[in-house]
């Protein structure tokens, strides 16, 4: 004899906070020394001059100045070229 009712199982009861991923700040705006302006996941955009790449690949300022955004061609290790977005602070 079951000690309690039967009330079954539910297995879709778990879910993860958001990781808050993305730019932060966009082209144009004015960033100080620190500022984070990218938060992402891998290499997809890349640091250019004047900010620098954290550990989690987190692109902040390595100077004050403004963020500017371009793309550029990346040549990986197969002999494609992949074009990558840079972000900079001039």
């Amino acid at each position: 004899m079951s000690k309690t009712k039967a009330g079954g199982t539910t297995k879709n009861n778990r879910d993860s906070a958001g990781r808050r991923l993305g730019v932060k700040v966009f082209a144009g705006d004015k960033v100080t020394t620190g500022a984070i302006i990218v938060k992402q996941v891998g290499r997809s955009k890349l640091a250019g001059p004047g900010t620098k790449m954290g550990h989690d690949f987190t692109i902040f300022a390595a100077k004050d100045g403004t963020v500017a955004f371009n793309k550029t061609k990346i040549k990986r290790f197969t002999g494609k070229t992949n074009r990558r977005t840079q972000v900079q602070v001039v």
